[in-house]
């Protein structure tokens, strides 16, 4: 039997699988096809969130942020810096406010 996956793993996903005694068929993207699968897998696991609120699949999200991050040559830290600054300029999410709508003179 075989598994069709096509998509960006953990690092240790290979052996991971080799210990149960599957086989697993892996290459290495290059930076485009990197780019276009974490953006993926960020989808991905935010939907997972949204279906199982829990923290470990906040850790996911967070895990591809992370790796976002560095592959905009940047950091989590600096990251971590502007959601500061927005929160500073234009608030949180804490408050709960939903916008219903917006009239306009």
């Amino acid at each position: 039997m075989e598994k069709v996956y096509k998509k960006l793993v953990r690092d240790k996903m290979p052996e991971i699988l080799k210990a149960k005694g599957e086989t697993p068929v892996t290459y290495v993207a290059d930076s485009v096809e990197y780019a276009e699968k974490l953006n993926r897998k960020l989808i991905e696991e935010c939907n997972e969130f949204v279906h199982k609120p829990e923290l470990e699949e906040l850790a996911d999200i967070l895990e591809v942020i992370h790796c976002l991050a560095e592959l905009h040559d940047s950091s989590f830290s600096e990251i971590e810096k502007l959601r500061i600054q927005k929160e500073k300029e234009r608030g949180s999410f804490r408050k709960k406010i939903i916008l219903e709508k917006s009239i306009v003179k």
